[in-house]
C-alpha cells in the first residue's frame, strides 16, 4: 500500500528524466491516443490512467491514508535507501516534495 501511495507522486516527479518510456507505458498499457499530444501529455495522461486504477482497486492513493501526516515527512525521507540506478537519483528534498505530493 505504501508503493501504492506514493508512486503517482514519484512518477510525476521522474517523468521529465525518462519522458519516452512513460509515453510508451502510456500508449501500450494505457491505451493512450498520442495524436495531436505532446510527449508530456501522452505520458501525464498514462500516470492519469495509473491513479485512476490505483483508486479503482481500493489501494492507497495517498500516504495519508496509511497514517503519514505532513510532520513526519523529513524522518521518513532520512530513513529513505537512495538508489543511484533509476531514471534520477534523488536527493533529500526532491524525497519530501514526493511525500509532499503523495499526502
Amino acid at each position: 500500500m505504501t508503493l501504492s501511495g506514493v508512486s503517482v507522486a514519484y512518477y510525476r516527479h521522474i517523468m521529465r528524466y525518462g519522458l519516452k518510456r512513460f509515453v510508451r507505458f502510456a500508449e501500450v498499457i494505457w491505451g493512450v491516443i498520442p495524436e495531436g499530444k505532446t510527449d508530456e501529455q501522452i505520458a501525464s495522461e498514462g500516470i492519469d490512467a495509473l491513479e485512476s486504477w490505483i483508486k479503482e482497486i481500493g489501494a492507497a492513493s495517498e500516504i495519508t491514508s496509511l497514517g503519514v501526516t505532513p510532520d513526519m515527512l523529513d524522518r521518513i525521507a532520512d530513513s529513505t535507501i537512495i538508489l543511484t540506478g533509476g531514471y534520477q537519483t534523488l536527493d533529500h528534498a526532491e524525497i519530501v516534495d514526493i511525500l509532499r505530493n503523495s499526502l
